[in-house]
């Protein structure tokens, strides 16, 4: 997917994963008590900084904080732009 953001330095653009539905055990989870995804794919990386170039790259799974990052909206789509550092692992 070519999204034409270009992150800044260190951050990357995160495509968040859809909440859970519904439980393991088949209950279905109302929208008032889904909680905010922690995982997603990369979809934008910076150039990262001089001293320190990014680890990750556009399309790795990754876990991030739950509060990381700052929501945006483009072409009707929901991402992340968070820096690397918020970046927990690499799945």
């Amino acid at each position: 997917m070519a999204l034409s953001i270009k992150p800044i330095g260190d951050r990357v653009v995160v495509e968040a994963a859809p909440a859970e539905e519904k439980t393991a055990s088949g209950l279905y989870i109302p929208d008032t008590a889904k909680e905010k995804p922690s995982q997603g794919t990369i979809v934008a990386v910076g150039s990262g900084k001089p001293e320190e170039p990014l680890t990750v790259q556009v399309g790795d799974k990754v876990l991030y904080g739950k509060y990381a990052g700052t929501e945006i909206t483009y072409e009707g789509k929901e991402y992340l732009i968070m820096r690397e550092s918020d970046i927990y692992a690499v799945l």
